[in-house]
């Protein structure tokens, strides 16, 4: 039986294991938690989700839920397990992190192909064929053998996370339950805001006080996880025009939209944990704290989850990885996820599947299985061998599609139609599910 080394339990390196083991491969999965932690997680569990509890949308005419659609078809096991750990999100996928995490680790830990190895790995010994998908948080020791054998810098950005506090913590006679455009019922609590309001929310954002940065830091934050002072600096309508914005949502009070509106979205099954949306942060606990206070709709606030910014490291894959997304100079060295250069839940996983693509057909002594350009999985794997320089890390978006002509309305349904008969006929002629 064909072995493969996988550093990294995260989403796109579990993806990967359990794919390479339903193809007959025997995989050894090693994952330096709980000896070694990181700053962002918290539990030893597999695959934890780290910023949200969040998987985004599931409509297929959006770019996220095609892309869950492509991956069914790909029999995608975590989303499997998203699926069965589902809390109440609107027209998103949306899971409890604690039993989502778990019942991935269960996966892991019962699949008899699967050795799973609790040690930190801080070089490349490895076998003549493995796979790093240690996410934006690798270790230094890993991070520096990394940047030796490329001989090149690794780039990197800090990501942001948004506190999360009690459901008890929100007053309910002025909050209200709805989600955007009346779309999945009422799952989310919203706290309208005037203009007064929000403009105090702004004021303090901008000069409350913020972590102190390390030596060896530098603020380049990822555009689409910007700190919410980040944004707030940018102009005064910067939040109400993003993370605050009132479309799609009545006040049932006024009968109208606020002017700005504060989401909290559900973030474990039994209801008790909420995170603010689009609140990732770098400001200090006790401005946390203060932002409690300065928000309305909170009585006795308890915070249960900090925000927190934490660096991200990822390669500049285009120049450094093939086709294959292995080493240029080290055949059998392949990089898988975040550390390659998406960016996203949903988008590690998908590239955790185009990894062991990739490796079975190496495996075989193939060339490197491209999906279609036309799907979102084509596209994410083409981001990470011919993106733009300087290089970026990429959630996937119509905009990476080919176009197509037709009039707005019709595009994205059109993108979708394209999209699933394209990978049909290509799952029909390439053989990329199944036994290796």
């Amino acid at each position: 039986m064909r072995e493969v080394t996988v550093i990294g339990g995260g989403l796109a390196g579990s993806e990967l294991a359990l794919q390479l083991a339903s193809r007959g491969v025997r995989v050894t999965l090693v994952e330096m938690r709980p000896a070694t932690s990181t700053s962002a997680h918290r539990t030893p569990d597999l695959a934890e989700l780290v910023c949200s509890n969040s998987l985004k949308s599931d409509d297929p005419e959006t770019a996220s839920g095609l892309l869950k659609r492509e991956l069914r078809m790909l029999r995608c096991q975590l989303l499997e397990a998203a699926q069965e750990c589902r809390v109440p999100a609107g027209h998103a996928l949306a899971v409890d992190r604690t039993l989502f995490s778990r019942a991935v680790t269960t996966r892991i830990e019962s699949n008899p192909a699967i050795r799973l190895e609790r040690r930190e790995q801080t070089d490349l010994d490895f076998p003549s064929c493995a796979v790093i998908a240690t996410g934006p948080l690798t270790s230094e020791g890993l991070s520096r053998a990394i940047s030796d054998h490329f001989s090149a810098e690794h780039l990197f950005f800090y990501d942001a996370i948004s506190p999360s506090v009690s459901a008890d913590s929100i007053d309910p006679d002025y909050a209200f339950k709805a989600s955007r455009y009346g779309k999945g019922g009422e799952d989310y609590w919203n706290i309208p805001l005037n203009a007064a309001q929000y403009g105090r929310l702004i004021d303090f954002l901008r000069s409350a006080p913020k972590s102190q940065k390390h030596g060896f830091e530098e603020t380049r934050c990822f555009e689409s996880c910007l700190p919410v002072e980040v944004i707030a600096a940018r102009g005064d309508d910067a939040l109400r025009f993003g993370p605050l914005k009132p479309k799609g949502l009545t006040d049932p009070r006024t009968g109208r939209e606020p002017h700005a509106v504060v989401q909290l979205r559900q973030e474990t099954r039994d209801g008790e944990l909420f995170g603010l949306v689009g609140f990732q942060t770098r400001l200090t606990r006790a401005a946390q704290e203060e932002l409690f206070r300065v928000v309305p709709g909170f009585r006795a606030p308890e915070i249960l989850r900090w925000g927190s910014v934490h660096r991200n490291t990822f390669l500049d894959s285009p120049r450094l990885l093939d086709e294959m997304q292995m080493s240029r100079t080290r055949p059998g060295l392949f990089f898988a996820g975040q550390i390659a250069g998406v960016e996203g839940y949903m988008e590690s996983i998908a590239h955790g599947i185009i990894v062991a693509c990739c490796v079975i057909h190496y495996l075989k002594g193939k060339a490197a299985p491209l999906f279609p350009r036309e799907t979102l999985l084509g596209s994410l794997q083409r981001h990470c061998v011919e993106g733009t320089n300087p290089f970026q890390p990429m959630n996937v978006n119509f905009g990476i599609l080919p176009a197509v002509t037709a009039r707005r309305a019709e595009r994205k349904r059109l993108y979708a139609e394209r999209s699933l008969g394209e990978l049909g006929t290509f799952l029909s002629q390439v053989h990329v599910i199944g036994s290796a």
